[in-house]
């Protein structure tokens, strides 16, 4: 017999939302074309442009004002790296003295073999064999985490992963989201309580994969264990991975304690129901109002 899932209506406790919840809510969106001020005493920022004298949005997003400058951060774009954000990326070519990496921006990203740990960290000129053994290091399809170094005249990143932190990723699940849901913190790498570790790219890739164990240094950032992964730590990175899109959906703001508390709000449902829309509109409700209450 074929198996039909019904969902039923049922009553669903209000979860009020303070008024710093609402007002946060309640910033002001604008569309292409809408008039943002027509007062002369502003700068005009990105995302704006002057039209008879008054200040208007050339995408659409959320206005932002600094003291007297006003930009448009716009809701869905790709992602405008700057010095020093962590990104997640993975290798599309192998090029002369060269890797191109796509890193959910306008153009491919590149890291050169002169921005990478030799393996055993040996610190010395590249030569010719280097060059020849760079498949060995990184591969077309192979995914990295870095770290922009510069950025070049028409925008393009040049990227870097002269530390143990950063290099080639191993097991996990890479989520893709918005560039604009991720916040900017002082770490990107967080080792979370329950039993997973995630890497919050500036670029919106997410990297969620099993607590790790004791690194080998003299690998250089370039050991992956292929070890088999236990199905606990399966289960709490299937249910990080659809928290982490639930939030997307809803347009949360994605930090380590959101991620958290979002991950303790769906541990009432099994992670396949995460993703149904009524139980993603509670869980996120949740959410929220535990990120307010923590706040406030």
């Amino acid at each position: 017999m074929a198996k039909y899932l019904m969902t039923l209506p049922t009553f669903r406790k209000q979860v009020s939302l303070s008024p710093s919840l609402s007002a946060l809510d309640g910033k002001d969106l604008v569309v292409p074309g809408d008039v943002i001020t027509s007062d002369t005493g502003f700068m005009r920022g990105h995302g704006t442009y002057m039209d008879e004298e008054k200040l208007t949005a050339s995408v659409a997003g959320e206005v932002e004002r600094v003291n007297k400058l006003v930009c448009v951060r716009p809701l869905r774009t790709r992602f405008n790296g700057e010095v020093g954000d962590v990104v997640v990326g993975r290798i599309t070519e192998v090029q002369q003295k060269r890797w191109k990496v796509e890193t959910n921006s306008r153009l491919d990203s590149v890291l050169l073999l002169s921005s990478v740990n030799l393996p055993g960290g040996e610190l010395r000129r590249r030569s010719a064999e280097d060059e020849l053994t760079m498949r060995d290091y990184l591969q077309e399809g192979d995914l990295i985490s870095a770290e922009v170094q510069s950025v070049f005249s028409d925008g393009a990143l040049s990227l870097h992963t002269r530390s143990l932190k950063y290099g080639k990723l191993g097991q996990g699940v890479l989520v893709q989201l918005s560039p604009s849901l991720i916040k900017r913190q002082k770490t990107h790498f967080h080792n979370l309580p329950c039993g997973a570790s995630i890497i919050l790219g500036n670029n919106g890739f997410v990297w969620l994969y099993p607590a790790p164990g004791q690194q080998d240094e003299e690998a250089g950032g370039y050991y992956t264990s292929l070890e088999p992964v236990s199905l606990s730590d399966r289960e709490v990175i299937s249910r990080l991975r659809n928290c982490l899109l639930a939030l997307g959906a809803h347009k949360v703001l994605l930090y380590d304690t959101s991620v958290l508390y979002c991950y303790e709000s769906s541990l009432p449902h099994q992670i396949k129901d995460i993703l149904k829309p009524e139980v993603m509109e509670e869980i996120v409700m949740v959410t929220r109002q535990k990120l307010v209450e923590q706040e406030g």
